[in-house]
């Protein structure tokens, strides 16, 4: 086939039913065009230019492309990348950047036809290119930044100070934004061969027979390994080791993401072809999908210690006695759905065997935690651990969901079976069904109050669906039963929350991590009283809020660092014009622990090492995935060592024994940074004054230990169960027909590292908050997903996306580099309740249950929603 690719024509053989991606992925080697979601065409990370018009090319038959000419993020003028770059750059719009290079070709595509769109234009014409990071606020900056540029007007210039508190630019940004920086399923490998998995059909059934012979034949297979290959553990997890990554014959499957077996071949195709002829012979049995039914005694037992993974509890004072004597009381029940977390770059990873002396394996992890991957890894392939090597690379999103190994398994046993690398990336809908999902959760509150609407007493009885593994799902309910009265002074406490098995899919970390839910539930509460009592929802959460010296929910007797009625402050006057004008308004405030916690010791850990040519390399231990945490660690060096950010490198491998655990609870800032601040005073101290290349090659360690935390009812009165907290307060505004109007959103983040990455976050968490509230749902039946597409979860578009004003507090907090504490969770743990509360405003009814679809904020943000859910 002819065409014309990027200004050069081009002859080349097309694989017959080839999509126009694969032509270009695989025929052509542009990497700049991502597979976000093929062939479903939602997520837009593929959109090039036919002819000059806009198209996902997973979507296009390969053969449309004859005679036409064809034009990706590489063929752009070197004018229209430096525009482009920069626009990205200095407004922040790429957060993971995964779907940047799409939403460039789909911008100039636009500018083409009107090159000076305003906002509600520009926010149109991407409603196609979906971005689960930003909330589009400062892409559409970045759109307009380069339309004015291209006009002829001057571009702001990236800063490049690398102070803290400065807008330095995002580490690697511009590669970001023009599609150069490699994911994994970018990385390539001699002899490299593709993966492919074949996953369980039934949620729970019985595998009598797993026939590989038909897959075994098939052209350009290498290896097909099942579960009698696995040398070492099969059963793998972080704190619990439950997860088969691969299912037995005589077994049986606990979630329709099960792994049967596994393929490699010379392509892709091949491979997946090879998987499907993979014949199952099963004994199909009843799935348990509700998690109250799976906690009576004659349900079926699904896992070796039963259906309950966890009970935790948090009991103060005397609940029973506070509720007698209180002014007002009121019981409710609230119900919380199944979330995919959408990240845009699905589980991919490459494993290459025998790569150099020594290692007998070195893959390529986009999960949250390498150190974690290794020591799995090792264990599922009975190797020691010093044999493994594992790269991380920068991934296109997690949102928690990455925590768990994913698909390293299935690769690096195909790569040691095969004796050949091995790159296995999921489809979209694969992932789907695949990963864990955010916990759906019944809460069942009653809460009371005095006459002046002080909180006496709060009882609280949670149960989470953890579906068919662990995964982090102890921890979720945990958190949960931790965070149950919100942000508040509550004296008299009594909650439980169970996390329970059943034969849906797994349900693990996502941002919030049980504090959004138990949020919704506490917050809806607070309403109630207000009500009640005769309050505003300022004036009742203002005789509440914790201050430094109260008791958290757990216990806890908080020391300096809570900004929570500072950030009431900063929202009150937002909250009164807009009531005074005859809006519905909603107000919410939330609390996140920073840091694990709980007794867990956390280490932060660090290496800079100078180099010759006098910049510095900063080794560390955090998953980059769009939070910025390259960034902030950089910047956190450079104002050390007095040093430019074009002087400071980063790097995340195992090379270098770093490990900390997971990239997760909002902590990687906090611990980072303040690693990095001890090994660059031992920097400082060897340089007496010197130059950074004196000591080039030498390696100066930093670290920083908590171990003062301690787990809920153990340790002396009032001890800490987490070292820091986020706090916030957000405002939802709707108009006079009950759309979403703005979202006003204050938050105390202890001190501003990077303003621009701390926008993206608040915008991001918002957008995702915004869904949770009003629109996504992972809709089940019978254990099944019946939601497989982008385009089915209900993500709200650019166009639906309400304008975000950030409010930043900076109260101090002790523990944390120059004061700061994390932010990536706390952004959206109100967003729900705030949204439920201006929606009561709106039209009295007082909603309970996730997503509130039946809304007209709703039915506006995403037109043509159904109103589906996951149960009743």
């Amino acid at each position: 086939m002819d065409f014309t690719l990027n200004g050069s024509p081009v002859s080349i053989e097309v694989r017959e039913g080839a999509t126009l991606l694969e032509l270009l992925r695989e025929g052509c080697g542009l990497t700049s065009v991502k597979d976000g979601c093929a062939p479903e065409g939602s997520c837009g990370a593929c959109t090039v230019l036919m002819d000059g018009k806009a198209v996902v090319s997973c979507a296009q038959p390969a053969a449309r492309a004859a005679g036409r000419s064809i034009s990706t993020q590489e063929g752009l003028t070197q004018e229209q990348r430096d525009r482009w770059g920069d626009s990205f750059v200095a407004s922040g719009a790429s957060q993971c950047g995964f779907c940047s290079p799409g939403i460039v070709m789909k911008a100039e595509a636009l500018l083409a036809k009107n090159p000076n769109p305003g906002r509600d234009e520009i926010a149109r014409a991407l409603a196609g290119n979906l971005c689960r990071c930003t909330g589009y606020v400062k892409i559409i900056d970045a759109v307009r930044l380069a339309a004015a540029a291209a006009r002829g007007e001057p571009l702001p210039s990236p800063e490049r100070s690398g102070r803290v508190g400065s807008r330095t630019a995002r580490y690697q940004g511009r590669e970001l934004a023009l599609g150069d920086k490699p994911y994994v399923n970018d990385l390539r490998a001699p002899r490299l061969l593709h993966g492919a998995i074949r996953f369980s059909d039934h949620p729970r059934a019985r595998v009598l027979r797993i026939d590989t012979s038909k897959a075994e034949t098939h052209p350009g297979v290498v290896a097909v390994v099942t579960a009698r290959d696995v040398p070492g553990e099969r059963q793998q997890g972080l704190i619990t080791k439950d997860w088969r990554q691969f299912v037995a014959e005589g077994e049986v499957t606990s979630y329709v993401g099960d792994v049967l077996a596994a393929v490699a071949a010379e392509t892709r195709v091949a491979a997946r072809e090879a998987a499907g002829l993979i014949d199952v012979e099963y004994e199909v049995l009843e799935p348990v999908v509700d998690p109250v039914a799976a906690m009576e005694p004659a349900a079926p037992q699904l896992q070796s210690n039963g259906n309950l993974l966890s009970v935790s509890k948090v009991k103060r004072g005397d609940v029973d006695a506070a509720l007698a004597a209180a002014t007002h009381v009121v019981t409710e029940t609230f119900h919380t759905q199944f979330v995919e977390h959408a990240f845009l770059e699905p589980e991919s990873c490459l494993a290459v065997p025998d790569p150099e002396p020594g290692i007998a394996l070195h893959f390529y992890s986009q999960g949250q935690g390498v150190w974690d991957d290794r020591r799995q890894i090792a264990s599922l392939l009975a190797m020691p651990e010093e044999k493994i090597r594992v790269t991380q690379v920068s991934n296109g999103g997690a949102f928690g969901a990455k925590e768990d190994l994913n698909v390293q398994g299935q690769a690096s046993l195909l790569a040691v079976a095969s004796g050949r690398p091995v790159l296995l990336t999921l489809s979209r809908s694969e992932s789907m069904r695949f990963h864990a999902k955010r916990h759906p959760m019944h809460l069942t509150y009653t809460v009371g109050c005095d006459q002046e609407g002080r909180l006496v007493a709060v009882r609280a009885r949670i149960v989470g669906d953890t579906g068919a593994y662990a995964s982090v799902g102890d921890k979720v309910l945990e958190r949960a039963a931790g965070h149950a009265c919100s942000a508040y002074r509550v004296p008299n406490v009594d909650v439980e929350a169970r996390a329970v098995y059943t034969n849906n899919p797994p349900a693990g970390a996502m941002r919030g991590f049980g504090a959004n839910q138990a949020n919704f539930a506490m917050e809806g509460m607070l309403d109630t009283l207000a009500e009640r009592v005769g309050l505003d929802g300022w004036e009742i959460r203002w005789r509440n809020a914790l201050e430094s010296g109260d008791r958290f929910c757990t216990g806890q007797i908080l020391g300096p660092g809570v900004g929570l009625k500072k950030t009431l402050l900063a929202v009150k006057d937002a909250y009164v014009e807009a009531r005074a004008a005859g809006r519905a308004v909603g107000l919410a405030c939330g609390v996140k622990n920073s840091g694990v916690g709980n007794g867990l010791k956390e280490y932060g850990k660090a290496i800079l090492r100078p180099e010759a040519d006098g910049t510095v390399t900063l080794f560390h231990s955090w998953t980059e995935m769009g939070q910025g945490v390259h960034t902030a660690l950089q910047q956190i060096a450079c104002e050390e060592l007095g040093l430019t950010a074009d002087r400071v490198t980063v790097h995340v491998d195992t090379i270098r024994e770093l490990d900390t655990g997971q990239c997760t609870a909002s902590r990687s800032t906090v611990l980072g940074g303040r690693a990095v601040i001890e090994a660059a005073k031992k920097l400082k101290a060897a340089m007496d004054g010197g130059r950074v290349e004196d000591l080039a090659g030498r390696e100066f360690y930093g670290e920083f230990l908590v171990d003062w935390t301690y787990k809920p009812g153990t340790g002396p009165d009032g001890a800490a169960t987490h070292y820091a907290y986020g706090w916030a307060t957000q405002v939802v505004v709707l108009d006079e027909d009950g759309r979403l109007e703005k979202v006003v959103a204050a938050h105390d983040v202890g001190k501003v590292i990077n303003p621009t990455l701390l926008e993206g976050q608040i915008e991001g968490a918002v957008h995702m908050g915004l869904g949770h509230a009003l629109t996504e749902d992972f809709v089940l039946e019978g254990g099944i997903p019946r939601t497989t597409t982008l385009k089915s979860l209900g993500i709200i578009p650019p166009a639906g996306m309400p304008p975000v004003e950030c409010l930043f507090v900076e109260e101090h907090q002790p523990e944390g580099p120059y004061g700061a504490k994390g932010v990536g969770e706390i952004a959206l743990v109100p967003t729900a309740s705030a949204v439920a509360a201006a929606l009561h405003a709106f039209d009295a009814i007082r909603r309970t249950r996730l997503p509130m679809r039946d809304s007209p904020a709703a039915r506006a943000a995403v037109p043509r929603l159904t109103t589906s859910r996951s149960r009743d």
